[in-house]
């Protein structure tokens, strides 16, 4: 269980998620769960309806391990409502939980919970196919910190509504929040200190245990290096040969620990948004880690003074709005998809948002009141995709403004349910 809940019920901090899984597992027999390790999985499963209420199996556990592999339909015995956490650890389970479902399609229902991408591992999607569906669970956003209903902001401007203009209530400070990070076990620490700590543990953690259950790594000092070079390219382009040169690692390792990067739910990978076949775009993925505060901190970057100070403080607040619309991305049904948009001439916004047809882009500016110049590139996309709802220009300050036609300002936290 996650060290930042208690077993009370009233310390669980609710989840945007958890409708979501709810109406996964009322609709198809097995729901996969995965998320990076920490994010809260365990707690969800074990507080949120209806899953508090059914038959718990982690694979953390020896004798959960020896029975699985012995005797796995045993571990259900007797219930139809299973929940198997940390999967990974035991994928032979699989061809079991196949098995029970095909038996009793419409009885049996498993959640199946990991800190790995299960829809990136083989055996998952060729033991499962059909049969499961995906959902990610990530850090904990601004609002879920604070108890805020799921904001409906996003489905507005996706319909063409836009928010009316307003001084909001005072802002949350982006650079303390990537400081303070996301994670539910970091909610507690009081200190810089004590949080640098966490990161330390979490990524010691992760390297000599979660990494070796997937794959075996050469060398995890090289592992680390890569993880560090990359934490100083968040929210730029990939590119591979410059990882390599700057890591002193082979480019072919590189494009290895890069996918397992993105297996164990650490990094996202954006991919360029091109529905306009007359424009010359920029094609290669953009990345993105899971928190910001953990590229912060593999970036060297321990406390709030030197990340506002470093020159990928840009960098990290684009990345703490990507983690905010993923998280809002993965409660639309079916979820909302990520870009971003880039030309070859220069031309760029951060993320532009597709559900169905409808599409919606969004610029993300650290500093400063909001001006007509920062809307340069939500300009430029609107005028390629006139049937796009409309742009979104985030800043770190108050106002709610219009800037266009089609376009509106909104503070940060507006993606928080502020």
């Amino acid at each position: 269980m996650n060290t930042s809940h208690s077993g009370k019920e009233s310390d669980f901090l609710p989840r945007w998620l958890a409708p979501a899984l709810g109406r996964a597992v009322a609709d198809h027999p097995v729901v996969a769960l995965t998320g990076a390790r920490q994010v809260g999985k365990s707690t969800l499963l074990q507080h949120a309806e209806p899953t508090k209420h059914w038959k718990y199996v982690t694979f953390d556990n020896a004798d959960a391990m020896k029975q699985g592999e012995r005797d796995p339909a045993g571990l259900w015995a007797g219930t139809d409502r299973v929940i198997l956490d940390e999967v990974q650890r035991l994928p032979g389970i699989l061809s079991a939980v196949k098995r029970s479902v095909d038996e009793r399609p419409r009885k049996m229902r498993f959640v199946l919970s990991g800190s790995a991408n299960l829809l990136l591992m083989r055996q998952v999607s060729e033991s499962l196919a059909g049969r499961a569906v995906y959902l990610t669970l990530l850090p904990m956003t601004l609002g879920e910190m604070h108890r805020k209903p799921l904001p409906g902001l996003l489905e507005a401007v996706l319909e063409g509504r836009f928010p009316k203009e307003e001084r909001l209530a005072a802002a949350d400070d982006p650079i303390a929040a990537i400081s303070k990070g996301f994670m539910p076990g970091l909610l507690a620490l009081p200190s810089a200190e004590s949080r640098t700590r966490w990161w330390e543990g979490y990524a010691a953690t992760y390297l000599e245990r979660d990494l070796r259950q997937l794959s075996q790594v050469e060398s995890l000092s090289d592992y680390r290096t890569v993880m560090e070079v990359l934490a100083l390219r968040a929210g730029q382009v990939v590119n591979q040969t410059e990882v390599a040169r700057d890591s002193r690692v082979s480019q072919p390792t590189v494009h290895r620990y890069l996918n397992l990067l993105e297996t164990t739910c650490l990094i996202d990978r954006l991919p360029a948004f091109a529905r306009n076949r007359t424009r010359r775009l920029i094609k290669a993925p953009k990345l993105h880690w899971v928190d910001p505060a953990l590229a912060a901190y593999l970036g060297g970057l321990h406390d709030e003074a030197s990340i506002k100070a470093s020159r990928e403080v840009g960098a990290l607040f684009e990345n703490l709005i990507f983690q905010h619309l993923k998280v809002l991305a993965g409660t639309f049904t079916p979820k909302l998809r990520l870009y971003y948009w880039r030309t070859m001439k220069g031309k760029e916004v951060d993320f532009v948002l597709e559900w169905g047809r409808k599409i919606v882009a969004v610029e993300v500016k650290l500093g400063g009141p909001p001006r007509y110049a920062d809307c340069e590139g939500l300009g430029s996309f609107l005028e390629d995709h006139p049937e796009a709802s409309g742009g979104i220009l985030i800043h770190t300050g108050k106002d709610a403004v219009r800037m266009g036609t089609k376009i509106v300002a909104l503070p940060w936290t507006a993606l928080a349910g502020a």
